[in-house]
């Protein structure tokens, strides 16, 4: 009883050590950052020039926590990034504190369903979410891929004790550059629902972009993705295409 115990302070220490102190530990008064009011122009929240990944918050109407905005230049092709991307089930290997992802339906090869379920810190309920994806295609004429992503919490019933995730919406450019870049530009927006301090939410909403970013910068650069056999249901243009 006392070692169980024991394991519990323990991991209760640790969530509050990865979800509080770390932003203090940075150096960089994020903490004071996350508490402040943001106005609802863009202010940037990192600037990451070795990884090439800028990111950006701003508080918008109607919406209880921040929004976020990324930048970012992958060494990748668009053809490695949607492989990646329509991977759903790899996403517990990459995407943020994700511990379950699986594809519920296939529309048509440009619309899918996908439920998620993301970890949360000690002593708060895991959070699930369901959520549509449509993808945007390239043409001759249009240089970007877009994906964009909504959340359908009323789409299944939801799966005590986890809490529906109310939003998780994004959308996603991918443009080609030269010398096989991706420009990635990204908006979004995420509420966990239920309760959650506005801090924990915020600190979440200013680390998860940057993080997700890596982990997609990490997953194209491995063959299965760079060297796809599976051929995709709609056309891929690369940067020389558009010359």
């Amino acid at each position: 009883m006392q070692l169980s115990l024991s394991v519990r302070l323990l991991i209760l220490c640790f969530s509050a050590l990865l979800y509080g102190n770390s932003a203090l530990a940075s150096g960089d008064n994020e903490l004071d950052g996350l508490r402040s009011n943001l106005g609802r122009e863009w202010v940037m929240t990192k600037n990451d020039q070795r990884r090439n990944i800028k990111t950006y918050a701003r508080l918008e109407d109607g919406k209880q926590y921040r929004s976020f905005k990324i930048e970012a230049v992958l060494d990748s092709s668009v053809e490695a990034l949607a492989h990646v991307l329509l991977d759903f089930e790899g996403y517990t290997r990459w995407y943020w504190k994700t511990r379950e992802s699986r594809l519920v339906q296939q529309k048509t090869p440009t619309e899918f369903i996908v439920y998620m379920v993301h970890e949360a810190p000690y002593g708060i309920p895991d959070r699930d979410a369901v959520l549509q994806g449509i993808v945007e295609p390239q043409t001759k004429t249009k240089r970007s891929l877009t994906l964009k992503v909504s959340a359908l919490p009323n789409y299944m019933p939801t799966k005590p004790p986890l809490v529906r995730m109310p939003a998780e919406d994004m959308s996603v450019k991918f443009s080609p550059l030269p010398n096989g870049k991706v420009q990635l530009e990204a908006e979004g927006y995420f509420d966990a629902g239920g309760t959650v301090p506005v801090w924990a939410a915020n600190f979440v909403q200013r680390s998860a972009p940057y993080a997700v970013v890596l982990g997609l910068q990490r997953m194209v650069s491995l063959d299965e993705y760079r060297k796809a056999k599976k051929s995709l249901d709609f056309p891929i243009y690369n940067y020389d295409d558009y010359q």
